[in-house]
């Protein structure tokens, strides 16, 4: 949630030379397509499926982080997916519950310090520390990144139309039966949604799902660890055979 496909930068060029990638920007997001109607989940699931109808293609492997691992879940539950790679989904939770309010008030904290320091943050970002230690919600070790990469991934945690209405949402993943390979990646970083909490519930909901905890990574590994990310997606889209 908020930001757009450049979070896949990293792990992308690791991809191409296996996969024909379509790497979006999700819907209502900066970037992205722009949405007709209040944002939901279920939207941006009809519009990640309306990009697939564009493209003509039944079914495609999917991977995804925290909402982007919801809404590869529900393209499962939709019959659109050959295999799922969900990192740290969101979702698994109860509305208005501890499980829920603890990561969005997390998130609207962050779009609260980022809309104070807007005009700051761009000199500010240029240093490492900075960098490390204003995106610790999201990752461990955000220094990786260079200015121009955290200056824009914070244009897109402001640029996102549809935040304010995805952060209220009482929508939640349900338990999902058979449908295809599942691959749930979890944080063992995860300050937004702890594995001990969300990823319990991840698993009471879709227990035939195959669990992997992530080592040394936050809630966006992308971040962290392009290429273990990369090596479980492929992981993931190898189970397909099983």
């Amino acid at each position: 949630m908020t930001m757009s496909a450049a979070a896949w930068d990293g792990v992308v060029p690791l991809l191409d030379d296996r996969f024909d990638l379509i790497v979006p920007t999700a819907a209502g997001h900066r970037g992205g397509p722009t949405l007709q109607g209040r944002p939901t989940i279920g939207a941006l699931v009809d519009a990640a499926e309306a990009l697939l109808d564009e493209r003509g293609l039944a079914t495609v492997h999917v991977a995804g982080n925290s909402m982007g691992g919801w809404i590869a879940v529900e393209l499962a539950r939709r019959g659109r997916a050959r295999s799922v790679c969900a990192f740290s989904p969101a979702g698994f939770w109860t509305a208005g519950e501890s499980d829920e309010t603890h990561a969005t008030n997390m998130l609207r904290r962050t779009r609260r310090l980022a809309a104070a320091t807007r005009f700051v943050a761009p000199a500010a970002l240029g240093v490492p520390l900075v960098r490390r230690l204003a995106m610790r919600d999201v990752a461990e070790r955000a220094d990786r990144l260079t200015r121009r990469q955290a200056v824009e991934s914070t244009r897109d945690l402001l640029g996102c139309d549809a935040a304010d209405d995805l952060l209220g949402t009482t929508e939640r993943v349900e338990p999902l039966g058979h449908t295809c390979p599942i691959t749930i990646a979890w944080a063992d970083g995860d300050r937004i949604f702890p594995p001990e909490v969300n990823g319990v519930t991840a698993r009471e909901r879709i227990p035939h799902a195959h669990f992997v905890m992530l080592r040394g990574v936050g809630h966006v590994p992308m971040i962290d660890d392009p290429a273990l990310c990369a090596r479980t997606i492929v992981d993931a889209t190898e189970r397909d055979a099983d």
